[in-house]
Order: C-alpha cells, then structure tokens, then sequence
C-alpha cells in the first residue's frame, strides 16, 4: 500500500535552514536534483516581498552550503534560483548524523520526495513511499539521530479521507493534542497485533508522561467511538427495567 507521509527533521544543519532562521518571514522550498553526486544541484523557490527577498540573497552570500546561486525566474513575490552547493554531504551533515552511506540508501529506497520546506529549526518535507516498510526505514534513521515528527500519513489516494486511519481529519471532538497523541501512536504501530510500540514509546516520543499518554489515548478513543459509532441502542439496552406501577 503506497504513503504519503508529511513530516518534520529537526536539524539545524540541513541546507538552507540557517537561511530561513535569518530571514523567518520567507517562505523557502527546495528540490535537489536526483543523482549520486556529494554536490547534487538543488532549486529553491523563495516566496516573499522584495525586502524579504533580497534578504535571503544577502544570506545565500555568507551561507557556506551556498557556492553559487542563480536567479533562474521571477514571478510576483515567487524567486526561483539553483544553487551549486559550495559544501559536500560529508561537510555539511557529517557531525550530525551517525552514518552517511544509511542516508544515501536511505533515498534510492522506493521513495519520492515531493515537497522540502526549509524552516527555522530544519525540514518540512512531503514524500510517497512505496509501503510502509520504506517509510519506517526513513523515519527509523531520522529519529536515531535527530528529532523528528510525523506531521500526517495518509494512504496514496485516500488524502482526502483523512490520515491511514479512520476519522483522524474530520470533525470528530478530538484536540489537538489528542489528535496528535493518536496519530503518533497509530504511526508507531501502537494499535497494530501485535503491538510494535508501547505505552512508554509512545508517550517519549510525545514527550509526556505515560500516564498523561494513556488518558489522552483513552479520551481520544472515547470521543471516537461516541462520533463513529452509534451506541444509543446499547445505552438504552443497559439501562434497568422498571417494574410497572400496580
């Protein structure tokens, strides 16, 4: 079953991040050019009034990761440039990751990268996976050596039914928070039988306690069950008899 997963990489060190922590009113998304090159070409489009764009080009002057950048078009408030890293892969990433050759591998797995959005603290990124063993091994190798957050996973096809798995999207009573609590752990395989994650997984990865983690499991599943399910027949079967008046 081919994914689409949108998620955030939360390191500094990833190209054009320290870009957009100067200029944080831009609005920057990146493509790199596919190839095995330690240098591979990349494309930026920056989306900003003229102010905020020029900005981003002083940035693109004192970045290392820039060697050389090229407007290509101008629409609007749309600049669009290539950029000729002036940093390889080993220079710009080698201190933060544990193993470089994992992250080459990582991406001639069956995966396409759609959409990659630079962000003050790292990657946005928007991506299909063939399955979802091609999207654990991504986000298995992201999570050993930077935080990263699952921001939705939906089935190809399915988005605009909501996340893989029922009612996650819609007008269901949940907060925010709850919501998250059970994507993450529906991500995490919490739900699944046997279970890949526990209770404690979940909630690290939510960065609360387990006993915060549970309730706010069980108050989200409540509000499912009372949104997708109807239970006023097995209220009314629950409740006592009344003997009639003589």
């Amino acid at each position: 079953m081919a994914l689409r997963a949108e998620y955030e990489i939360g390191c500094d060190a990833l190209p054009l991040v320290d870009v957009a922590a100067a200029v944080p009113d831009a609005d920057i998304e990146l493509a790199i050019s596919p190839g095995t090159s330690e240098r591979p070409r990349f494309t930026a489009r920056v989306v900003g009034s003229e102010e905020t764009v020029a900005a981003v080009e002083d940035e693109f002057e004192r970045t290392p990761f820039v060697g050389e950048y090229t407007l290509v078009t101008r629409e609007g408030e749309a600049n669009r440039y290539t950029i000729l890293p002036g940093t390889s892969m080993a220079e710009q990433l080698g201190d933060h990751l544990d193993d470089l050759d994992d992250l080459r591998a990582l991406y001639e797995t069956p995966t396409h990268i759609e959409r990659i959005r630079a962000t003050p603290t790292g990657w946005v990124q928007c991506g299909r996976f063939a399955d979802r063993a091609a999207f654990d091994e991504l986000r298995t190798f992201w999570q050993r050596n930077v935080p990263f957050r699952l921001r939705k996973l939906t089935r190809v096809g399915d988005d605009a039914d909501g996340p893989a798995g029922p009612g996650l999207d819609s007008d269901d009573g949940l907060t925010d928070a709850q919501r998250d609590a059970v994507r993450t752990a529906y991500e995490m395989g919490y739900f699944e039988i046997p279970r890949t994650a526990s209770l404690d997984d979940v909630a690290a990865e939510l960065g609360i306690s387990a006993s915060s983690c549970s309730e706010r499991l069980r108050r989200a599943q409540t509000h499912l069950v009372e949104a997708h399910v109807d239970v006023t027949d097995w209220r009314r079967s629950r409740q006592p008899l009344k003997r009639p008046h003589d």
